[in-house]
């Protein structure tokens, strides 16, 4: 869990500090409570001057009766709560996502897609093996640069509605992977593990090398 305090410093101007990582081990409202005081207290800094607090929407951070927001206001009604917007705008982009329909299919695909690729081990260690073949002949024939930190190795990502920026993510290392991943759908469709997965490696096949796919 990562700790962040934003305060008014002596000019008046406000300041946001990051604090830390604190490793919890369950992720209820009070522990989370009592680990966010024992860093609090480390600087010196105590609940009763909490003026606001802001977490995502989950019901443990901003439950009415048993959150982590509740038990805070319980000791200090100032330390009032915001939903935080990052989180909303998330949630917003999700929605709007969902209801466009070229959108919603094109993450429909990247879904079956992880579905067959991404779900087993077999299927992610040929991937990795085919990622890491077309790496290396690409640093052969010079098409990729190097340097420190370039060309890690990377696998598929799967979105999620509260994770930040991770249907960005997911369709860039679809992009960087994608001939890789063709080449494993293509594995599949000849020796998958029954005629059902077969046919679905085939219709992502078709979709995924289609033109509207790839470029609009």
């Amino acid at each position: 869990m990562a700790i962040v305090v934003r305060f008014v410093n002596k000019k008046g101007m406000v300041v946001e500090r990051f604090l830390g990582i604190i490793h919890v081990a369950e992720t209820t409202a009070r522990t989370l409570k009592k680990s966010i005081e024992e860093l609090l207290s480390t600087y010196g800094l105590s609940i009763s001057k909490l003026r606001g607090q802001g977490y995502d929407g989950a019901s443990n951070m901003s439950g009415e009766f048993n959150g982590l927001k509740t038990l805070f206001l319980n000791e200090n009604n100032a330390a009032h709560y915001i939903h935080c917007f990052s989180h909303q705008l998330q949630l917003a982009l999700v929605y709007v996502a969902k209801n466009h329909v070229q959108i919603a299919l094109l993450f429909l695909v990247i879904s079956n897609m992880m579905n067959i690729v991404g779900v087993s081990c077999k299927r992610r260690d040929q991937l990795r093996d085919k990622q890491r073949e077309r790496t290396l002949m690409e640093l052969q024939n010079g098409e990729l640069v190097t340097g420190q930190g370039l060309n890690q190795e990377i696998t598929l990502k799967r979105s999620g509605d509260t994770r930040w920026g991770s249907h960005y993510e997911s369709i860039i290392r679809l992009i960087t992977m994608f001939p890789s991943v063709i080449d494993i759908l293509e594995v599949v469709v000849e020796d998958g593990i029954s005629s059902e997965q077969k046919r679905e490696a085939f219709a992502l096949l078709g979709t995924m090398q289609s033109f509207e796919f790839s470029f609009c």
